[in-house]
């Protein structure tokens, strides 16, 4: 069949080599950005700390924002995490969660309509997570999650920061017993499943929804990762001078990275806005290196598991998707579809 296109969103930035900003560097080539994600000379801004059980303190405890002598013993703590979840284990939990859910909606009938990222994208695969994390109550932990990941990245209003921090101390008193860096990154995997598995799903309705029934769930969301991330780029900061695409970048120069330009590279994927499921080439979204997300399949199969059944039970509403603005994520706040 003919793909149909489907443009980069209006503030994606060319693909081209690194750009000088006011704040440092734009990387935007497939090349490029796998350099800096694999050069060790670039490292993460990391997180100061704060009391703990606060917001601050989990930030400063978790993988992702940690130093390079502190990341590895933090990370193994999360991938022992997952080690034993299943990822079809995970997806069949999801759709039936997810199935659940709309039977339970009153106007689940022809022409009904269900608010999807309210009602599952936001809460079902958090929800499975949660529970075989071991959490207590993972219906209470959904949107303690959602509160920390509205505060997780820098530049939080003071009172969403609040919220964060009574949250995390929910989620640390359902969270089941462990040393204070090993309960940390249990809540990390959790925050940073929600807004990328929320957006995936809504990237996945708004362009998929529609796909021949013959395309697997997989291989839709692989073609959506890359033309719509959630995650749209992530920050790095160079401790030497480096050369990047021909550029000579200073020591300590920020490089702002972005994965939506760097997945429509024509040179890794040729005819680059054609929504084509199955085509090769690396997709960046979930980064590379040793950073790279380790939950990587569990969050695919969470978000596959609620696709599944979307499409299932679920066509397009015709409605046009909301996002809130936000510097490197593109999460709709609402998305509505109908019911067959």
């Amino acid at each position: 069949m003919s793909w149909p296109m489907i443009p980069p969103a209006p503030d994606t930035p060319v693909c081209e080599p690194p750009v000088p900003a006011d704040d440092g560097w734009v990387v935007t080539r497939h090349a490029d950005v796998v350099a800096v994600l694999t050069d060790p000379r670039c490292v993460v801004p990391v997180a100061s700390g704060g009391p703990p059980g606060t917001l601050a303190w989990l930030r400063a405890t978790v993988s992702r924002f940690s130093a390079p002598d502190r990341h590895p013993g933090r990370r193994a703590l999360g991938v022992a995490a997952l080690r034993d979840l299943d990822p079809d284990e995970l997806r069949a939990a999801a759709a039936r969660l997810a199935g659940e859910t709309l039977d339970r909606l009153p106007g689940a009938g022809p022409a009904g309509r269900v608010e999807v990222m309210g009602r599952l994208a936001r809460r079902v695969p958090l929800e499975v997570l949660a529970a075989r994390l071991g959490l207590a109550d993972p219906a209470a932990a959904a949107p303690a999650v959602t509160a920390v990941a509205a505060a997780y990245h820098p530049g939080a209003e003071r009172a969403a920061v609040a919220r964060a921090d009574r949250a995390v101390a929910a989620l640390l008193a359902l969270s089941p017993p462990a040393p204070a860096e090993a309960a940390a990154n249990r809540i990390g995997l959790l925050v940073q499943a929600a807004d990328a598995t929320a957006g995936l799903i809504g990237a996945a309705v708004r362009h998929g929804l529609g796909a021949p029934a013959p395309l697997d769930t997989a291989d839709l969301l692989a073609e959506v990762l890359r033309l719509d991330p959630p995650v749209r780029a992530t920050r790095r900061v160079a401790t030497g001078a480096l050369r990047l695409g021909g550029r000579e970048i200073g020591p300590d120069a920020a490089l702002l990275l972005r994965f939506d330009a760097a997945n429509r590279d024509p040179a890794v994927h040729p005819d680059p806005d054609r929504f084509r499921p199955g085509r090769p080439g690396r997709v960046l979204t979930f980064g590379a290196g040793p950073r790279g997300c380790p939950g990587e399949w569990h969050a695919l199969a969470l978000a596959a598991g609620v696709v599944d059944v979307l499409r299932d039970r679920c066509r397009p509403a015709g409605t046009p998707a909301r996002y809130a603005p936000h510097p490197t994520l593109r999460v709709p706040t609402d998305l509505e579809v109908m019911f067959r």
